[in-house]
């Protein structure tokens, strides 16, 4: 018999998701726990889309879409995109999330040894999809405060750079960068000829300024965003992509022979979600925010979060991110320790897309441990 390890290809030894499953784990047993680890809204599919979803399903909208999306929906989001951006040569496709169309992304643009420039803290999505594209990731460091420096962006930019990837409102820390940042960001990838990939999947949710995406300072960034946080439709899988008609393109041929197409009868939900209005969620988030940042400032150093709904607490002094997480679970409490997000381990995650009851029992519990 062969040794079944000798078939496992190289490109997946040089990621690891064994972090997150040990939370997990150690969670298991737990009875009702007060849950601040998942990253999707606690609030429910908005009616009127489910409306749409079911009835798309009783219509028989169950084979495949069209790779690019279904006219309904990608011309709205087109619309939308034209208004916002006034791009003369960009195009929108609808992807299978927005994880979808990250890969879609590395996978047309990224060639072995390439280099991608990400923020750390970052997603935990960035690091894996490079290294199964044969790229290289370099991290640039945004400790202690979670700012961007420019002067350290540039510094990380080789002959070999490809990409920046700029997420924002962030995923682990909330936190939004500024219009200055995102700009700098914008024209430093433009001023040396580098692709930047702006993830916008927490656009909407913002809490003390307007949203500005990236691409309104540099016309050729691609921007990737979707319907899973804004609309809690995560297990539906609708995101959307939109950039140069060239790189569209590109991206659409690779999804032909990988996703094929986002699912049909969720893409019609989808053209509903866009009529649907959700700032009375933003408005309870944003409560929800100030009540965490408040309850904890005793405690623990928060960088006030702008957006998403996380924040990036640092851990009590002389305790390891495992550590704290195993003693929150001991008192019935699951986080995500910043370690799987980052370099380093001095912070823990927070996701408060939970109840406000929830809430209050893990902001009590979090001073208990502390």
């Amino acid at each position: 018999m062969a040794e079944v390890d000798q078939w496992i290809a190289n490109r997946t030894r040089n990621f690891d998701s064994s972090g997150i499953r040990r939370m997990f784990d150690l969670a298991a047993n737990l009875e009702d726990p007060v849950n601040l680890s998942i990253g999707q809204p606690d609030f429910d599919v908005p009616q009127p889309v489910k409306d749409a979803y079911i009835q798309a399903i009783q219509d028989g909208k169950n084979g495949y879409a069209l790779t690019q999306g279904i006219p309904a929906l990608r011309e709205k989001l087109q619309a939308e995109v034209d208004a916002t951006l006034g791009h003369d040569d960009r195009e929108v496709f609808v992807c299978s999330g927005t994880s979808g169309g990250l890969m879609l992304s590395v996978l047309s643009l990224i060639n072995p040894g390439d280099e991608v420039i990400y923020f750390d803290p970052f997603f935990v999505m960035y690091p894996a999809i490079i290294e199964l594209t044969g790229g290289k990731s370099v991290k640039v460091s945004i400790y202690p405060d979670f700012k961007l420096d420019m002067n350290q962006l540039e510094d990380a930019i080789t002959d070999k750079t490809k990409m920046i990837i700029l997420n924002t409102p962030s995923n682990p820390t909330g936190v939004c960068f500024s219009q200055e940042e995102v700009k700098g960001v914008a024209e430093m990838a433009a001023k040396h000829g580098i692709c930047l990939v702006s993830d916008e999947i927490y656009s909407k949710f913002v809490y003390d300024e307007p949203y500005v995406s990236a691409a309104k300072h540099n016309p050729q960034a691609i921007v990737i965003d979707g319907f899973s946080k804004t609309y809690a439709m995560t297990g539906l899988r609708v995101g959307y992509v939109h950039g140069p008609r060239e790189i569209i393109q590109t991206m659409l041929k690779v999804q032909q022979f990988t996703f094929v197409c986002s699912p049909h009868p969720a893409q019609w939900a989808g053209a509903v979600a866009l009529d649907t209005d959700v700032t009375p969620y933003v408005d309870q988030y944003r409560v929800k925010r100030d009540r965490l940042c408040a309850g904890l400032a005793d405690k623990y150093e928060i960088v006030k979060p702008g957006g998403a709904f996380y924040a990036f607490p640092k851990l009590p002094e002389g305790i390891t991110g495992q550590a704290f997480v195993e003693k929150a679970i001991a008192h019935n409490l699951m986080v995500i320790p910043g370690s799987i997000f980052s370099n380093q381990d001095s912070h823990f995650r927070i996701s408060y897309a939970v109840s406000d009851d929830k809430l209050e029992q893990g902001i009590e519990i979090l001073n208990q441990i502390a």
